[in-house]
């Protein structure tokens, strides 16, 4: 089995418990969402440049890294064919970190299943990504305290409907949540002003690091 990689390289974790961890990451190309705010849209086209590269190309990259974190990112990694193998392999490996960002739309069942399962970091999209629709919500049902759910919110209808998914499916008594704003869109003011006001505790604002430290537009990093 060969696996789509449209790029990999080192550097900090952006987001999540890890941020500001370094970590390894492997981007595979192709989504099957195709939100209103993506900077990656360049891995998710048809005519996206990558490598082909087996699993055991991609174990051998991570390993040779002596880095321990690990993310799987896209695009929407777990479209591709056999990653179910893929993580498998990775995750027999204790000796590192496997977390794999999914944008909610894939049923996670059968990947929390496997033996050490990674850590999930999974995206909520809210109504301004314009894929809300798309979201599987029998996947918080999988979702534990290694995971993460992911809420983007670019306005206030975003934060309202946040908080709506969070109460509903008391997210925070089960997993980690975090708030992040889509870059430029949304003063970062307003989502403290909104999770005070709304005593929204166990959930996190969280910033993109790589889009602080870097140009915005920057990849491979």
């Amino acid at each position: 089995m060969e696996y789509k990689v449209v790029e990999k390289f080192i550097s900090v974790n952006g987001e999540g418990p890890l941020s500001g961890q370094l970590v390894v990451f492997i981007r595979f190309a192709g989504c099957n969402l195709n939100c209103d705010y993506c900077d990656t849209t360049w891995a998710n086209n048809e005519d996206a440049c990558y490598d082909l590269m087996t699993a055991g190309d991609i174990y051998k990259y991570i390993k040779s890294t002596q880095i321990r974190n690990v993310t799987l990112t896209g695009g929407e990694p777990l479209l591709q064919e056999g990653i179910k193998e893929l993580l498998k392999i990775l995750c027999f490996d204790d000796s590192i970190h496997i977390e794999i960002e999914t944008n909610g739309s894939i049923n996670l069942e059968e990947f929390a299943s496997i033996d050490n399962p990674p850590s999930f970091n999974m995206d909520y999209k809210l109504p301004a990504s314009g894929m809300e629709e798309s979201m599987d919500l029998n996947n918080f049902a999988y979702l534990t305290y290694k995971d993460t759910v992911k809420f983007v919110a670019s306005s206030m209808e975003d934060l309202q409907k946040s908080k709506c998914i969070i109460d509903k499916y008391a997210l925070t008594n089960k997993t980690n949540v975090y708030i992040s704003p889509v870059f430029g869109q949304i003063d970062l003011e307003e989502i403290v002003e909104f999770m005070k006001t709304n005593k929204m505790n166990g959930v996190n604002l969280q910033v993109q690091l790589h889009k602080i430290i870097w140009d915005p537009n920057k990849r491979g990093v």
